[in-house]
């Protein structure tokens, strides 16, 4: 088959979905031509060594890669997100009809980054057999509880045009179904990881500086500092315990001011901040602490999301501790790779901090095994391929 793959970010950028799903499927004698921006994740500048232009395109045997200039004014701001996204629709119309011409299935990695991009693509290309991927309904870091989102009616408008409509967890299927999407048209595929860097390792004498202190059991996030996550929640908690753990917070983000500012309020002593690191850090990092922290807001949209953190730590035979509800708290009980507890109840999460301290090492490595072995039975990349390979074959007409 002849592929198109569109999304906002591919690599170097973190983006471990769509940038292996290419691989693969260039692996298994599929011609694949991915559409893309010039990489800019995280911080929105462009990274060092790359300069944008109109003509830039590599090639590897059965991959070929085309980037399109988008802006790259930072992520500070939703006026600058906004402007990223919607000069990336419009580089991506003008590239992506010639491009795509003949290809004979298109795949569209959804953020609303991607939505006003693909709905102006679909239009151009007529009917080019789409599969739209949707693993998150709010990926905008401005938009605040009871806000709209801004693309929720291109997104009705995928549904309905799209020949598949991959989800990235159960609970997301209801939320595409009440947007549009035809039932028999809705695949559930889980997230994978990018399974060359997460995957089990032992900790180095650099991250057991950088993440222990003593011998206390330490909690770990390791990710954004948002809206989303209200680790106010973490650490409200983690103070309640006072030296009987760490929660050390690995990244930044919109809410880093505020959250460190909670920490200093209610003198939290044992909540650490540690400077963002690079996806190659991580699986160390994972090894030196004794726990992974998932933590989500409680929201309709957020209980259909499993963060990329759940896969990379179950493929690193990390066990966790989930402040979430929907699916992601559902997959930690069902693969008994942690614990779990409703998202926004500090006092249930004081009481989860309490308990994943008091279990005993040796049981602590148990979880992260079955947490491993959850993630290769259901959550792979070969698991993953496989769907989605599937899924494309089923839209097209030969399929």
């Amino acid at each position: 088959m002849r592929i198109g793959i569109l999304s906002y970010h591919f690599p170097p950028e973190p983006a471990f979905v769509p940038g292996s799903l290419a691989e693969e499927l260039a692996a298994r004698g599929h011609e694949v031509r991915v559409l893309t921006g010039f990489p800019d994740y995280p911080g929105g500048q462009v990274h060092p060594g790359w300069r944008q232009r109109w003509r830039h395109q590599t090639h590897s045997e059965r991959l070929t890669v085309r980037r399109v200039p988008r802006y790259a004014g930072g992520d500070t701001s939703a006026r600058a997100r906004a402007a990223a996204w919607l000069s990336f629709a419009g580089s991506a119309a003008l590239v992506g009809r010639r491009y795509f011409r003949d290809v004979d299935a298109l795949y569209v990695f959804q953020l609303p980054a991607v939505t006003a991009a693909a709905t102006g693509l679909l239009r151009l290309l007529g009917r080019v057999p789409t599969v739209l991927h949707v693993q998150d309904l709010w990926s905008d870091e401005s938009t605040r509880p009871g806000e709209p989102r801004r693309s929720d009616a291109g997104l009705r408008r995928l549904y309905r045009e799209a020949g598949a409509v991959v989800v990235g967890a159960p609970s997301m299927r209801d939320l595409v179904l009440a947007g549009g999407a035809a039932p028999d048209r809705v695949r559930t595929v889980l997230a994978w990881t990018d399974e060359h860097l997460f995957r089990p390792a032992e900790a180095g004498p650099a991250a057991r500086r950088l993440v222990r202190r003593g011998d206390r059991c330490v909690v770990m996030h390791a990710g954004t500092i948002g809206v989303r996550q209200g680790l106010e929640t973490a650490v409200r908690a983690a103070a309640a315990l006072g030296d009987r753990m760490d929660l050390v917070l690995v990244g930044s983000g919109s809410e880093e001011v505020r959250v460190r500012g909670l920490a200093a309020e209610l003198g939290a002593d044992n909540v650490r901040f540690v400077e963002r690191r690079s996806p190659a850090d991580m699986p160390q990092l994972y090894a030196a602490a004794d726990y992974q922290l998932v933590v989500q807001r409680d929201l309709p949209e957020l209980r259909a999301v499993v963060p990329d953190k759940v896969p990379a730590a179950l493929s690193c035979a990390a066990p966790l501790v989930a402040s979430a509800g929907g699916d992601t708290a559902e997959l930690v009980e069902r693969a008994r790779a942690g614990l779990s507890c409703p998202p926004e109840d500090w006092a249930a999460l004081a009481d989860r901090f309490w308990l994943a301290a008091a279990i005993p090492p040796e049981a602590r490595v148990e979880m992260g095994r079955r947490g491993r072995d959850a993630y290769l039975g259901q959550m792979s990349l070969r698991a993953g391929v496989d769907r989605i390979e599937d899924t494309l074959r089923q839209v097209t007409p030969a399929g």
